[in-house]
């Protein structure tokens, strides 16, 4: 039996990524069957290994062999030692190669699904990159990539994400939101053969109140949702911001669209911050991550749940044989 190759970024190795990668691998009997592809040093997976005493064995991956269950794909770094609990130079520069070999693995097939683990956004600019993070990357490469969040309890779309709130709101244009709900629509579907229904948060205090609140939402987010309606999409509103993510809770087969980052991570984050992952939509493969940062106040404490990475990971598997 063919199993999907997952491949794991290590993220800033300051941060609780490589505990949690490692937390999470030590049971792999209880995750799913796949070949597992660590990218990253080293260096970071034994000091993480000593520091959580676990005896897990990480092959060397070698392309001209079929790999192991667990292995590393070796990647060099100018890291020499690991600072833990802050941003650095050096750990960004190391987390951002670690993740740039993985995607180039990803692009050739190499791998089915990517899994990334978080990356400091203050590090990579400490090491003069210019990217806000893994999705900002990838949207240079992928236009049409979308950040979406997944759990058992909610799932969400962002319309935009990481955009200061006053550029995030000149973006509600009707032609951007047709655009954006056909594209959600049509990567939804590829991933998953269900029907979803999708419900459009309002941008003002109850949805507009008909005009009386705001205007977006008669002039450019109506318009933009019978657009959709008319090609076949399942998706209704705009519905009152405070109200639509309860109507979302605990139904499978609904997905809010949030129209800017914190009116979907701030209710997506109460109700499942543990378990809860960020999907990216659009891309010839599967990237999943967990839906928090790299925690550096409870670094190299042992003390990081890894409970939403290995959510991440159940899901790269459970979506990538739809791609593979």
């Amino acid at each position: 039996m063919k199993y999907p190759k997952i491949g794991i970024t290590l993220g800033d190795p300051g941060g609780i990524g490589p505990e949690i990668i490692l937390r999470a691998l030590s049971n792999i009997n209880s995750l799913p069957k796949a070949q597992y592809i660590l990218f990253g040093s080293s260096l970071v997976v034994e000091e993480e290994k000593q520091a959580l005493d676990l005896d897990l064995d990480i092959q060397h991956f070698d392309k001209a062999k079929e790999p192991d269950s667990l292995s590393l794909f070796e990647i060099e770094t100018p890291l020499k030692k690991i600072k833990k609990g802050s941003p650095s130079k050096e750990n960004g520069q190391a987390s951002f190669l670690f993740f740039k070999e993985a995607l180039e693995e990803a692009k050739k097939g190499t791998i089915q699904a990517l899994v990334t683990a978080p990356v400091s956004k203050h590090s990579w600019n400490l090491a003069g990159l210019e990217w806000q993070g893994h999705t900002d990357f990838l949207n240079r490469i992928y236009p049409q990539a979308i950040m979406a969040f997944w759990s058992d309890r909610i799932k969400i779309a962002l319309f935009s994400h990481h955009l200061p709130l006053r550029a995030a709101l000149e973006r509600v244009k009707k032609e951007e939101l047709k655009d954006f709900f056909l594209r959600l629509h049509r990567n939804i579907e590829k991933i998953q053969a269900r029907k979803f229904h999708f419900f459009v948060a309002g941008l003002n205090p109850h949805a507009g109140e008909k005009g009386l609140m705001g205007s977006e939402e008669e002039k450019e987010i109506i318009p933009a949702i019978k657009y959709a309606q008319k090609q076949g999409m399942r998706i209704s509103g705009p519905f009152p911001p405070d109200i639509v993510f309860r109507n979302a809770l605990n139904q499978p087969d609904k997905i809010v669209i949030a129209l800017y980052h914190d009116q979907g991570l701030i209710p997506f984050k109460l109700e499942a911050f543990e378990k809860g992952v960020n999907i990216t939509l659009g891309l010839p493969f599967i990237r999943t991550s967990p839906d928090h940062g790299t925690a550096f106040d409870i670094a190299g404490k042992g003390i990081a749940s890894s409970e939403s990475m290995v959510e991440a990971i159940r899901l790269a598997c459970e979506l990538s044989p739809l791609l593979f």
